[in-house]
């Protein structure tokens, strides 16, 4: 078996991505949490699936610590996969982290990805998803990823009663710790798109995220985790090293039979590289 040590090494510049869609108070929380990262030579964009006014006012009153990037476009329903690939090619890095506008970083978070960034590997991460009760006081900042970990062990029998999700996604691990090569025996089988990352040349092979998906779920994660292997690339997990807090919100979507179909029929033809791509905004 292969495994990953952690050790220190020239970290890459990034571009840390983050998909948002007209909820402020949830993003306020998660640049918060971006402002308090351990490791900072990375850019932040803000990839916005419409155009709101409450939100570029909102962006630029806040204290960024980073260059920053708002892109935009006219909110004609679910068109996550195009702002994804317009945020791509905006990046001014070779290296694109991406998380969702409802998660929260542990501090560690980019450091981590930068850390474990290597040439023909895509990491990607899962996330612990609070209740609604923890991702108020988290929005209020009575609650961080300083006392998370001691609520879910003093709670540890009542867990799913309390509505928390994933809380083993919760514990962070030592950089320093042997339990670093325990973190890489827990395999990550498909992306998720609110945590993981790549280098940008690597998903330009796969001619970025397909806009023929018109919902959410399937297209902007397990989409291009199929397509990613069928092109060579291998996955590593970052499971337990770069953690996310996911904010509760009731989930507007739940059939996720059309996008599933549409992707069997892609995977029958067997081309990795998508038709309706990013190439097309090269090109314009």
């Amino acid at each position: 078996m292969n495994t990953f040590v952690m050790t220190p090494v020239s970290r890459p510049k990034a571009s840390l991505i983050i998909s948002v869609y007209n909820n402020i108070p949830f993003l306020n929380a998660v640049l918060q949490s971006v402002n308090d990262q351990s490791w900072n030579d990375f850019e932040i964009i803000i990839s916005e699936d419409g155009g709101h006014n409450e939100m570029r006012e909102f962006l630029s009153c806040f204290p960024f610590k980073h260059s920053w990037q708002h892109l935009y476009q006219e909110d004609l329903g679910w068109r996550k996969n195009t702002a994804l690939n317009k945020a791509i090619l905006a990046a001014k890095s070779d290296y694109l982290v991406f998380i969702d506008g409802d998660c929260v970083l542990h501090p560690k978070f980019m450091e981590r990805h930068l850390r474990m960034a290597e040439v023909g590997y895509i990491l990607g991460g899962k996330r612990l998803k609070l209740n609604n009760a923890l991702s108020k006081e988290f929005l209020e900042g009575k609650k961080s990823y300083r006392n998370i970990g001691w609520y879910l062990t003093k709670n540890i029998f009542r867990v799913r009663k309390l509505g928390i999700r994933f809380p083993e996604e919760s514990f962070v691990i030592s950089s320093n710790s042997f339990l670093v090569q325990f973190a890489q025996l827990r395999k990550i089988k498909e992306l998720r798109g609110c945590n993981m990352s790549f280098y940008k040349k690597d998903i330009l092979t796969l001619n970025g995220f397909d806009e023929d998906y018109s919902k959410p779920a399937i297209g902007e994660d397990a989409d291009i985790t199929w397509r990613f292997k069928m092109a060579g690339f291998k996955l590593r997990s970052v499971r337990n090293l770069a953690v996310v807090y996911h904010l509760y919100h009731p989930e507007i979507w739940n059939d996720q039979n059309e996008n599933a179909k549409i992707m069997k029929e892609k995977q029958k033809l067997g081309y990795y590289r998508c038709l309706n791509g990013i190439q097309k905004w090269i090109n314009s």
